[in-house]
């Protein structure tokens, strides 16, 4: 039998040195698919974006004139994005109100365990699984000039109601549909806010004499700061980038009055060939949403502050 000279195990300060080295090996192969999908689907395409807003190219020649900072010259007297920017903060500024209330009052009423709370779930969920395409041409179908809505109030005598044919209708009807499609999502997130509110200071207000407005207005709503913030954050993020359920809805109309800058950012990339210009728009609508998450993240972080002390 051949015997083995085993080497003596690492002792004194290599043995730390050695085990940290390791750990960071594992820790930089465990981030490193993330990383690797971070820089490949983020900053990539927004570098390019940048180098892309700076030349004047139509998508198909070879070589991308540099005009330097001309196209964001240009967005300064746009009237179309003018436009397109106040509809977009409308639908913003409404939808994120709609969302947030729905989606706490909702809540607020299926937080009880129990079967029919968890199907009441399903259903209010459900239409965020659908692709705001197919919503867009679902409601399309019932709201339409000849919708199944239409065809009911003309045979009942009525009036054809203008949902998607008046600028001021196609408006609050595109909004209406966007929270329909997506409070779902905030009744969720409201719903985990709600189940981690401490059950005892609940018991405690109402021991005291509190009624249910006042333990919701002085111990639930506190509670939930973290939720609403996080809850008006990503609806304000989600709905100023919408552009599909416009596509599907009202294809920007009527007379271009539903255009969201998403949308004429598309349009102008792809349709009219500006890919250059709409590269612009682009980073401009990023650099507005960013600004828009911070001050209302620290503006909700320095409620809460107010709130705990």
């Amino acid at each position: 039998m051949t015997l083995t000279r085993q080497a003596p195990p690492v002792t004194g300060a290599a043995a730390p040195e050695r085990r940290r080295r390791h750990d960071g090996w594992a820790n930089a192969l465990m981030v490193a698919p993330a990383t690797v999908l971070y820089v490949v689907m983020l900053i990539i395409p927004v570098g390019l974006a940048l180098y892309l807003s700076l030349t004047d190219w139509d998508g198909f020649s070879a070589d991308p004139a540099f005009v330097g900072a001309a196209n964001y010259v240009k967005l300064l007297d746009d009237p179309e994005l003018q436009r397109a920017s106040l509809v977009t903060l409308l639908v913003a500024a409404a939808g994120t109100a709609g969302l947030n209330l729905l989606g706490l009052g909702f809540a607020l009423l299926v937080n009880g365990a129990s079967k029919a709370n968890t199907f009441f779930r399903i259903v209010l969920f459900y239409p965020h699984v659908l692709s705001a395409l197919v919503v867009g041409f679902l409601w399309s179908a019932i709201l339409g000039t000849t919708g199944a809505v239409n065809n009911l109030v003309t045979t009942w005598g009525g009036q054809v109601i203008p949902f998607l044919s008046d600028p001021v209708w196609a408006t609050v009807t595109m909004i209406a549909v966007l929270v329909w499609a997506g409070f779902g999502v905030n009744v969720v997130l409201y719903l985990a806010g709600l189940q981690a509110v401490p059950h005892s200071l609940i018991e405690a207000a109402r021991i005291d004499g509190a009624t249910r407005a006042q333990v919701f207005r002085n111990v639930t709503l506190p509670a939930l700061g973290p939720s609403v913030t996080v809850n008006i954050v990503l609806s304000l993020v989600t709905l100023l980038k919408t552009y599909d359920l416009v596509v599907s809805l009202t294809a920007g109309g009527p007379a271009g009055q539903t255009q969201t800058v998403a949308y004429l950012i598309l349009w102008n990339s792809f349709h009219d060939a500006r890919l250059g210009f709409g590269s612009a728009q682009s980073v401009i609508l990023m650099l507005v949403t960013a600004a828009l998450a911070f001050v209302v993240t620290k503006l909700r972080r320095r409620g809460e502050l107010a709130v705990h002390q």
